[in-house]
């Protein structure tokens, strides 16, 4: 069961796929903006292509548990995607995701120029790994 995660951004759509299954996530791709429809498409495409059975998109939120800005738009690119394929679509909390990303980074002894590259695909891992794991301890 393979399982494709989307960190939806202002400027890129970061892509992680997990193994067939289901039990790690790796980073995979990073689409530049273009349109809501149009960014839909293009990962219902690749979703198919790549055999997805289920999509994951981050959503982030206030304080008070409400999605923010980023995740209204989020959560209205999700529904775009659910009238573009026929696949479960999912929201998942994707707090500190970007920040996870960047540590493990770091983490990884990655020199600075690499440092310093897109972070989209590597922020939707760690979403997708987040919950992989949670699947595991249910």
């Amino acid at each position: 069961m393979r399982i494709l995660a989307v960190d939806y951004g202002q400027k890129n759509i970061g892509l992680a796929l997990s193994d067939e299954t289901g039990v790690l996530a790796r980073p995979w791709k990073v689409l530049a903006h273009i349109s809501r429809p149009v960014n839909a498409a293009s990962v219902a495409q690749l979703a198919q292509e790549q055999g997805v059975s289920q999509i994951l998109v981050g959503v982030s939120y206030d304080e008070e548990g409400n999605p923010n800005h980023a995740g209204r738009v989020a959560l209205n690119f999700m529904e775009e995607l659910k009238a573009q394929t026929g696949l479960p679509v999912q929201a998942w909390d994707e707090s500190l995701t970007t920040q996870d990303a960047r540590a493990a980074r770091l983490a990884s002894g990655a020199s600075r120029k690499r440092r310093a590259g897109h972070l989209d695909d590597v922020a939707a891992a760690v979403l997708l790994q987040g919950y992989l794991d949670s699947r595991g301890q249910a």
